[in-house]
């Protein structure tokens, strides 16, 4: 599933590739389950026009055009994006395309479906509607602290509520606690004004280290615990045990599930 980190590597390709080329036609595949709006206003709104720059809250993309509509993407699962120009070069699964005046072409690309495409008046109309936080790759410690308020909710739930730091999925928030040495079960309504910041500092750095990878986990730290994950695997088809344990303390890595969702965190260096 494409999270903030792919997300922003999408946006800097489309920065790269896609900027200010009048804008011929637009395709959709699948209007009624992937298009959020008529397919019809769609088009028209786009025609003649051009992609002038790009913003992103979260694993949500926005392309801003010269006559102030935006259009908004979510990848759902699967999604991706693509630039090309040869007919013959279309992704297998593109499900929507932007064709440009010069000939290129943007592919919003979904194999399963689950993304979606649509115009909004605004970023911020868009982020009231849905209710997004600040985006998790630039929160500071003082909107963490609004977001999370009084909530007598465990760290690890609240993190991946996209009120709060919308951006933050499963692994990146495992990771996150395990940088800022919390607890996944911690309630966050015990964290001091110090852990707070650590935690916003940590989730700053975690992305960032995501997105500089260009979102190859396996090209992070060698400290990062997202190398202990079961499906972290050695080249020979096995889990690598050495990467099973903290590499901090050597203690084993423990999985269990908060919120129903797969959890791991060292015992040792993230006492509840």
């Amino acid at each position: 599933m494409p999270e903030l980190p792919e997300v922003e590597t999408y946006r800097r390709f489309i920065e790269e590739t896609s900027l200010h080329q009048p804008i011929a036609e637009v395709e959709v595949q699948d209007p009624k389950r992937q298009l959020q709006g008529d397919v019809d206003e769609f088009r028209r709104a786009l025609r003649g026009h051009a992609f002038t720059g790009t913003h992103r809250i979260g694993k949500q993309l926005f392309l801003f055009t010269d006559h102030g509509w935006v259009v908004t993407m979510h990848f759902g699962m699967t999604g991706d994006v693509a630039y090309y120009k040869d007919e013959a070069e279309t992704p297998r699964f593109a499900r929507a395309v932007f064709h440009f005046q010069n000939g290129f072409r943007l592919a919003f690309i979904d194999s399963r479906k689950f993304g979606r495409i649509g115009l909004t008046p605004s970023v911020e109309a868009f982020q009231k509607q849905k209710k997004l936080g600040p985006d998790a790759l630039t929160i500071t410690a003082e909107e963490l602290a609004q977001g999370l308020g009084q909530k007598k909710g465990v760290l690890k739930s609240l993190l991946l509520d996209q009120r709060i730091a919308p951006g933050v999925g499963n692994w990146i928030a495992d990771e996150v606690l395990f940088q800022a040495k919390l607890h996944p079960e911690r309630r966050a309504d015990t964290l001091t004004p110090e852990e707070i910041e650590r935690l916003a500092a940590s989730i700053r750095e975690v992305l960032e280290t995501a997105v500089r990878a260009e979102a190859i986990y396996r090209d992070f730290p060698a400290h990062y615990l997202i190398h202990a994950r079961e499906w972290d695997e050695s080249p020979s088809g096995g889990a690598q045990d050495a990467h099973l344990h903290c590499p901090h303390c050597q203690t084993k890595i423990e999985k269990d599930y908060v919120g129903g969702r797969a959890t791991y965190f060292c015992p040792q260096c993230q006492m509840l």
